[in-house]
């Protein structure tokens, strides 16, 4: 019985992973992105990280841009987007590079 526990916890935690991994698919086109009025940069060293729309499970909802400092010297934020994928469309999150 003992040798069972620790395969058995291990392939719950695999089986879990795998659901927080799946990609949602949301078959309603996003909107166009929103053109933002960006407020005045609030140091040197901030970065403008636009808005973008969210899936809330019923409809899109629009988060805001903000400035945001790096976290460290000559990273890049890669802006989150959606792809057309399995008949339909993946958020894919934004991050730095």
């Amino acid at each position: 019985m003992r040798r069972l526990v620790l395969p058995g916890i291990l392939g719950v935690a695999l089986c879990i992973g795998t659901i927080y991994a799946a990609d949602i698919v949301v078959h309603l086109r996003p909107p166009a992105l929103r053109v933002e009025h960006r407020p005045a940069r609030p140091g040197a060293n901030y970065i403008w990280v636009g808005g973008y729309h969210r899936w809330d499970g019923r409809a899109y909802v629009w988060v805001p841009g903000r400035w945001e400092i790096p976290p460290r010297e000559h990273a890049v934020w890669v802006a989150p987007r959606w792809e057309s994928r399995n008949g339909g469309y993946v958020f894919v999150e934004g991050y730095w590079r």
